[in-house]
């Protein structure tokens, strides 16, 4: 399948297929390679929808865990869980549910006061003109939050209006509803499974601003432990079809290589029930290609109905993480949903895979560049280089991109290595979290190939560097977690492994339960050390 719309002007993000994108109007010098999602077929345009069968999943390439889509004038927005990478929760843009732009970020200046890490779900929306996104992060001091920002344009900038409800045992999973007489309720999840206790589903009145909930909050349903469901319900997105309000939630274990996750419905006449669960749940299950579907948002385009989620593919796993994806479902005679085919459309053809180039002539860093949310790094632009400022805890500054397949190469260039003070070292790294890293560092007299596990740092490998060569690094994934690590001081033409004999350094310990890794750059030593990055590229691989 072509992609829906072309790439114009290298202003375009399309994240639905292969390899994620960097592209934006201010970094010309960010570019992709291959603008096909299929060789050899045309995607239908956005007045001919796809069909179930040729969605070209996944549609959020890489790691997009519970996205929420809302369709504002003529356009669709959505966003996703970031966890504890920031910036916090994309802003993403489409006119056909398939080919999506990054246009910012909820929160691009950093986390609110209030939360310091896991931002998840965020539920975006639109209410009277005004834009809502309601998410869920951990309170500081406390436990898991659900909070409301606001913006007038989808794109921004939003107003942080703080936590609606933080019960003992955390809330999360927010979503707005209308009840049949349009009176305005958050609906949300206790989040009991965090203490081996049920999960129920409250609805509570929100007042008009948003800022506060009244009244007694009432429950809509719970998990049944001795069912599919497992030990939780979770995820509830919510939509009005021929008299009943429909639930649609996820339920069991949503992560990781032992997920459970499926996705069921329930619906009622009135918002606060009674609810009736679907006696065929789960209604969207596995298939060979998506695992563990669930936690997304239902959404009508030109007449037929959609759910955009979240699922692992089955190469990849955990390692590159839950992706978007887009199911396709109908309304049977007795009014219950049906997704065709039970389970996540798997694309016609296999999508090209997508490159990435980062020069930093731009004045400002990429959008899809992420970072440890607690720890930001220090970094700016000049003169086509990246300054990394490092930092003397965790594992260093870090900055990455999601990978989006299970093999891909990373590789880059550091200027003056030789330059770098005593005590401080620069490269490339994959990334799990500032706690779980492998990296290939230069320091001023040697290449060093690191292993940071639950924070304690080992050196796998070293080797002597040539004094005052810039040099290049470059790290191979297979099968998403065995990592080969070279370097080069001739521009790449040649390769010494390290180690000596090229052996793959085991990575499956490296993502953290509920993200993929990233692949990207990392700079440890004292805050007065900088390091120069003169570029950066990331390509998948078959």
């Amino acid at each position: 399948m072509r992609c829906f719309s072309a790439i114009r002007s290298q202003c375009l993000l399309i994240l639905g297929v292969g390899f994620s994108l960097i592209s934006a109007c201010q970094r010309p010098a960010m570019t992709t390679t291959d603008t096909t999602t299929a060789a050899g077929a045309t995607a239908p345009t956005a007045a001919e929808p796809a069909t179930a069968a040729s969605l070209p999943n996944p549609v959020l390439a890489g790691d997009y865990p519970d996205p929420s889509v809302v369709k504002v004038g003529n356009a669709y927005w959505a966003s996703a869980t970031t966890s504890n990478w920031g910036p916090a929760f994309p802003l993403l843009k489409s006119t056909n549910l398939t080919s999506w732009e990054l246009v910012g970020h909820v929160f691009p200046d950093g986390p609110p006061a209030w939360a310091d890490y896991y931002f998840w779900a965020p539920e975006i929306s639109q209410d009277n003109d005004k834009i809502y996104v309601f998410y869920s992060a951990h309170k500081r001091g406390g436990n898991l939050a659900v909070a409301v920002a606001s913006a007038d344009r989808p794109e921004g900038p939003y107003t942080d209006h703080g936590p609606l409800v933080a019960e003992p045992d955390g809330s999360i999973d927010g979503f707005p509803m209308r009840d049949e007489n349009g009176q305005l309720y958050l609906v949300w999840k206790e989040d009991g499974n965090s203490i081996q206790q049920p999960t129920p589903i409250w609805a509570q009145k929100l007042n008009d601003a948003r800022t506060a909930l009244v009244g007694e909050k009432k429950e809509l349903f719970r998990n049944n432990p001795a069912s599919w469901e497992g030990n939780l319900v979770e995820g509830v997105s919510m939509v009005r079809h021929a008299g009943y309000f429909y639930a649609f939630y996820a339920a069991n274990g949503c992560c990781g290589r032992g997920c459970t996750y499926a996705t069921g419905v329930a619906r009622a006449k009135n918002l606060l029930g009674p609810w009736e669960k679907y006696d065929r749940n789960p209604v969207l299950v596995n298939n060979d290609t998506w695992k563990c579907p669930g936690h997304g948002t239902a959404v009508e385009h030109e007449g037929r109905w959609y759910m955009l989620h979240h699922a692992y593919q089955a190469n990849s796993q955990e390692f590159v993480g839950r992706q978007g994806v887009l199911s396709e479902f109908t309304w049977t005679e007795s009014g219950w949903p049906q997704f065709r085919g039970g389970s996540t459309p798997v694309a016609a053809a296999t999508p090209q895979p997508r490159n990435i180039t980062d020069e930093f002539t731009g004045k400002t860093l990429g959008l899809t560049w992420q970072w440890p949310i607690e720890q930001r790094p220090s970094f700016s632009l000049v003169s086509g280089r990246l300054q990394l400022t490092a930092r003397p805890d965790h594992a260093g500054a870090a900055l990455g991109l999601s990978t989006t397949a299970p093999a891909y190469t990373a590789t880059t260039t550091l200027l003056s290595p030789s330059g770098l003070p005593t005590g401080s070292q620069a490269g490339l790294a994959a990334h799990g979290d500032p706690d779980n890293v492998l990296a290939l560092l230069a320091t001023g007299k040697k290449l060093t190939l690191t292993k940071v596990e639950k924070g304690q740092t080992s050196v796998l490998a070293e080797a002597p560097l040539p004094a005052g060569k810039t040099v290049q690094l470059r790290l191979q994934a297979r099968q998403g977690s065995q990592f080969t690590f070279a370097w080069s001081t001739n521009g790449g033409t040649t390769w010494q492994n390290l180690p000596a004999d090229g052996a793959a350094i085991d990575g499956r310990y490296l993502p953290p339960w509920d993200r993929g890794i990233r692949a990207g750059l990392l700079v440890h030593g004292p805050a007065t050390a900088t390091a120069s990055f003169e570029n950066f590229s990331l390509s998948a691989q078959p």
